[in-house]
């Protein structure tokens, strides 16, 4: 057999009567359950969100609670915010989420990358401006262990000479 094939036009006609169907890449359908809602896990830290993403007026809970109420600070607010103000569908979706673990930071990190992922599995069009401004890469830093020996993850205990 590979004596015959001496040219890519040989290959090319060996190999497609085989495969005469070649596949071309399909847009990607939307992901949605029986209430019309697309679910995405997000991860930031050790904090684990689970998100709930449906078209309405723009209106976000956060463990039961409005997210202005559950993030007082306003950069956390910002944060939950940047997903929608990269895709341009601010105002057009609900969000439902519950977070738990880490800290305000981490969770709202978490949040964020919840709602992207869920923003791209409703809508597959926005996953280019979402993985563009890199909010559907998971933040895999997290804090390093505490070593023996050592005061801290890397700290050493204070030297006395005498």
């Amino acid at each position: 057999m590979a004596d015959d094939i001496k040219t890519l036009s040989d290959l090319q006609s060996a190999v497609g009567s085989d495969s005469a169907e070649t596949e071309t890449l399909a847009p990607a359908e939307p992901v949605r359950d029986s209430l019309g809602r697309s679910y995405a896990t997000g991860k930031r830290k050790d904090a684990v969100a689970r998100v709930w993403v449906k078209p309405g007026s723009g209106k976000m809970t956060v463990n039961g609670k409005d997210y202005e109420a559950y993030f007082a600070r306003p950069v956390l607010q910002m944060i939950l915010r940047q997903p929608f103000q990269i895709a341009g569908v601010e105002g057009e979706f609900d969000v439902m989420a519950t977070v738990k673990g880490g800290g305000l930071s981490g969770q709202a990190g978490a949040v964020r990358h919840g709602i992207s992922k869920a923003l791209q599995l409703y809508e597959p069009s926005l996953r280019g401006a979402l993985k563009a401004a890199g909010f559907l890469t998971r933040d895999s830093r997290v804090v390093e262990r505490k070593k023996f020996g050592k005061r801290k993850a890397r700290r050493s205990f204070q030297f006395s000479k005498r």
